[in-house]
């Protein structure tokens, strides 16, 4: 469809081999000039044929894949707490972006499509009172020591939620989410009164 994105392939005896995000091989059964046979991840035999209508070839033509966007806007998010008699307001901002990730999904034959999708880049300001003590652009790229480069790959910045204030800072919690899935990891993040970020995988 749209939004999945074209991938190279290779056949090498009787195997064709796709180089999608996750690149996979699978048994060829039959090749002639006019079909091609081959087998699924679910081992079901799926049968090509060379159409005989020309303008199906333009279905092949270079053409712009549609990238989905997650979060088509800003979204704001604010929060007022105090804590021993000082007041903490909490900033975060939702923004799309333009850096993009690729999902790796299957057909109801069993072959992998990938689609591409948008990130989001979340900034997060903490005020003591009218003093600042945090301002920076979250990206997934802060979690590449917590979770595997495979996982991160595949999945999207998609929320940030305060959690409260207590003796070690102002505490955040990250969504990452695969898109278009309910599977998701969740990181906090607590802002120290030192103007420090520790980050830890949630539990």
């Amino acid at each position: 469809n749209s939004q999945s994105i074209p991938v190279p392939f290779k056949v090498v005896h009787d195997t064709i081999y796709i180089y999608s995000n996750e690149p996979v091989a699978y048994k060829i059964d039959r090749q002639t000039e006019y079909s091609f046979w081959f087998r699924s991840l679910a081992d079901e035999v799926i049968k090509l044929h060379k159409s005989e209508n020309e303008e199906d070839s333009l279905a092949f033509t270079s053409h712009e894949v549609e990238v989905i966007s997650t979060t088509p806007e800003v979204i704001r998010k604010d929060s007022i707490v105090t804590y021993k008699n000082v007041r903490y307001r909490g900033y975060v901002y939702i923004n799309p972006s333009k850096m993009k990730v690729f999902k790796t999904s299957y057909s109801e034959n069993g072959i992998n499509v990938d689609n591409v999708y948008y990130d989001n880049v979340i900034h997060i300001c903490v005020y003591e009172g009218k003093k600042i003590l945090y301002g920076q652009d979250i990206t997934k790229k802060m979690f590449t020591d917590i979770f595997p480069a495979e996982v991160l790959n595949q999945t999207i910045l998609a929320d940030m939620n305060f959690m409260g204030v207590d003796d070690r800072g102002y505490h955040y919690q990250a969504t990452l989410g695969i898109p278009e899935s309910s599977v998701y990891n969740l990181v906090n993040m607590i802002i120290g009164f030192d103007n420090t970020m520790n980050i830890e995988k949630a539990e």
